[in-house]
Formats: C-alpha cells, sequence, structure tokens
C-alpha cells in the first residue's frame, strides 16, 4: 500500500508545483480561460467540460460517502473547486485512515449497502 500513498503525494505535489507555476505567470483568474474555451465550442472548451463533469462525479461521491452529512457536502464543495488538489490528499487520508480497506475507502458510511 506505501507505494500507492507514496504515488498519490508524488502527483500532488506535481500538481501543487505545476499550479504554482501557473498563478505565478499568469494569475488566479482561471474562470475566463476556463469557460471561454468551452462558450467557443473547441477541443480545449470540450476538455474543459469532461473535466468540469469529473469534478461533479468526485464531488457528488464525496458527499455520497459521507452520508450527504454537512460535512459531507462541505468536502464535496472542495472536491468540485479543488479537483486532484483535494482527491489526491483526501484519498491518501482515507488510504491511511482504513488502512487500506478498498471498501470502506471506496464506500464510507455506506459500508452496509455491501
Amino acid at each position: 500500500m506505501k507505494p500507492f500513498y507514496l504515488c498519490l503525494m508524488a502527483m500532488w505535489g506535481f500538481l501543487a508545483f505545476y499550479t504554482g507555476h501557473v498563478i505565478t505567470n499568469h494569475g488566479l483568474n482561471l474562470f475566463p480561460y476556463f469557460f471561454g474555451d468551452m462558450a467557443a465550442w473547441t477541443w480545449a472548451g470540450q476538455f474543459n467540460l469532461d473535466f468540469m463533469m469529473m469534478l461533479f462525479l468526485s464531488a457528488c461521491w464525496t458527499a455520497w460517502r459521507n452520508g450527504f452529512s454537512i460535512s459531507g457536502i462541505a468536502l464535496a464543495i472542495f472536491a468540485f473547486f479543488g479537483g486532484a488538489g483535494f482527491l489526491l490528499p483526501y484519498l491518501t487520508y482515507l488510504a491511511w485512515k482504513h488502512d487500506g480497506d478498498t471498501a470502506s475507502i471506496a464506500l464510507g458510511n455506506n459500508t452496509k449497502a455491501i
């Protein structure tokens, strides 16, 4: 299981480095580019729409695995807006907390469903 933790944290570290570099060179104003590409109906816009749907799916899963509790909904908001910057450390935490038990990691409060 430790290689999995290392992989998640290496990916998060690279993402943090890359994001910092982009913010330094282009600022924080991401939304005009993100939605502008979608409005232009380009391949970049298609990728952004696909990515936004994955963010939504990640947020829905996060809320569901936490039983749609207040904290689960708050985490879902972080999942949607944080993307992999949220999901990578969250999965690392869950893997550590549940000692690598995949069912507990994936199902959370819904473990009675299996």
